[in-house]
């Protein structure tokens, strides 16, 4: 797999996050829901200041640090992937992952950077595009946008059950979006199948040694030999 590869995929990735984002924003009221498939697939806009699946983390400046940090950690992601997965021949699978990780990062971290300069607030009305600057809020302080929602499940826990006995409970309660999907995908893959894609890249450098070792032994007209079969 190749840069250009990872170029692809981070593309496509954003292409699929930032329309599903704006089409949202523009033509749904915070709030609002659409069910998809019965009740258990929904479409249920909210915005969220934070990390993904909703979190928080911390207030004014904890924004700040929050959208400075994936910023940074986009850029090192691309260097990351060039310089120690493909130049290393890692697994194609394992630079792909890496890939919807970088590009899931990169979904949120756009939302964070501009989305509060260009659009207007998502309240009872429709939010709309505005002139750079005229938006709800300052650089680095856009609001992520949800809106994939799956309540697969719900009820009341039992009675009997210590603490949460008697409470309402959801699953899958977090609302996310493509970006957030795009990162656990990619993580959660990895760490499955960790002994398949991580050590791929030396299973491959010891057969090479073992094939190189095994021509170094062999003497010229063993070498010649194995040529004029290859012919």
């Amino acid at each position: 797999m190749k840069l250009k590869h990872v170029f692809l995929t981070v593309a496509v990735v954003l292409l699929l996050d930032q329309w599903l984002k704006i089409y949202i924003k523009t033509h749904f009221f915070y709030g609002e829901e659409y069910n998809i498939i019965g009740t258990w697939f929904r479409l249920h806009f909210i915005e969220n200041e934070g990390m993904a699946f909703g979190m928080k983390f911390g207030d004014n400046w904890g924004k700040i640090f929050l959208t400075t940090f994936r910023f940074a950690a986009v850029c090192w992601g691309f260097y990351f992937i060039q310089t120690s997965l493909i130049r290393k021949k890692y697994s194609n699978g394992l630079i792909f992952c890496s890939s919807l990780i970088l590009a899931g990062a990169m979904g949120n971290l756009i939302d964070s950077l501009f989305y509060g300069k260009i659009f207007t607030e998502s309240s009872f009305h429709v939010a709309r595009f505005v002139p750079w600057g005229k938006g709800y809020g300052n650089f680095l302080h856009g609001k992520v946008v949800d809106m994939l929602y799956f309540p697969i499940l719900s009820g009341t826990f039992p009675e009997w059950l210590p603490i949460w006995g008697g409470q309402a409970f959801e699953f899958f309660r977090p609302v996310f979006n493509l970006a957030d999907f795009a990162i656990s995908f990619g993580v959660i893959t990895i760490l499955v199948f960790q002994n398949k894609l991580l050590h791929h890249h030396q299973e491959v450098k010891q057969t090479l040694e073992n094939d190189n070792e095994e021509i170094q032994a062999q003497t010229p007209i063993e070498k010649l030999k194995k040529l004029f079969n290859k012919l």
